[in-house]
């Protein structure tokens, strides 16, 4: 299953036998337009072998019967991309979701993916390239707001730092040095990071992250050897941070990088967790 098939293929019986590369793990929730808007930009990703993975927690649980949602659903389909789609309604918070869909993956590498993020044709084949490459634990695409594309920053993006040879672990925490390159994903400044390099089209190039949030490739035998999101229990329902928390504990033991051009682009659409009253690096982690 390495690439979609075309369109004079789609009406072919018959689901490919090989297992994916890929797992692609979408947790949803109220959204229609965003999401139908991402699964379009997995549908484009026509270089890779994956399958997708949706999680639907809203009230209705019916997300996946929307016309625009199963339109982009029957493409990927149609592709040979087979889509698993399940309702998970009981709300225990982010970090209880991301673990519900892990305990369901099986491929070696699994995207978190969220649900308001498009991806630019080649993304994951590069993500996958470049995990396979760095033999690291993780690589992200940082998603990027290109309504900001005119709004340069460069105070944020001076901790811009490639990564020189191997990728090894870090120890990050909040206000450690490394915890300052939060700030290079912000607006649009992985897009005025990438303008200013060499990279050739279909390329990338690693670098140094804190973390990488809404668009994280990772080797999956590493992020369920350091327990994944199974710290759920410890945190209330209103947190944000469990994907800091997961990728921290994986930079420490097989390291974790960025890769720049991102394709990922935020959609900027308003968020659908509202509580983020608890950091969950805070509870879970402590300080280094």
């Amino acid at each position: 299953m390495s690439t979609a098939r075309w369109s004079g293929a789609w009406a072919r019986d018959g689901r490919p036998d090989d297992a994916p590369d890929v797992d692609v793990l979408i947790p949803t929730v109220g959204r229609t337009a965003e999401l139908a808007t991402t699964l379009a930009g997995l549908a484009a990703q026509t270089d890779a072998s994956f399958r997708v993975v949706l999680s639907d927690q809203s009230e209705t649980s019916d997300v996946a019967s929307r016309p625009a949602v199963a339109a982009m659903v029957r493409v990927l389909e149609a592709q040979g991309r087979p889509v698993t789609l399940l309702t998970h309604p009981e709300r225990r918070g982010l970090a209880e979701h991301r673990q519900f869909l892990l305990d369901r993956a099986s491929a070696p590498a699994v995207l978190f993916l969220d649900d308001d993020v498009w991806l630019e044709p080649g993304s994951v084949s590069r993500m996958l390239d470049a995990l396979r490459t760095l033999g690291c634990g993780f690589v992200g695409s940082a998603v990027q707001g290109l309504s900001y594309l005119a709004d340069r920053r460069p105070h944020e993006t001076a901790p811009f730092e490639p990564w020189d040879g191997q990728v090894v672990p870090e120890v990050i925490r909040r206000g450690s040095p490394g915890f300052e390159r939060w700030s290079l994903h912000n607006a649009a400044n992985l897009a005025h990071v990438a303008a200013g390099l060499d990279v050739e089209p279909g390329g990338w190039m690693p670098y140094h992250v804190a973390w990488v949030g809404a668009c994280a490739l990772y080797d999956r035998a590493a992020l369920v050897e350091v327990g994944g999101f199974e710290f759920w229990d410890r945190l209330p329902v209103g947190h944000a941070g469990e994907d800091v928390v997961a990728q921290w504990r994986v930079m420490e033991r097989f390291g974790g990088a960025g890769i720049v051009p991102s394709g990922a682009v935020h959609l900027e659409a308003p968020t659908t967790v509202s509580d983020r009253s608890v950091d969950a690096p805070d509870v879970v982690l402590g300080p280094a």
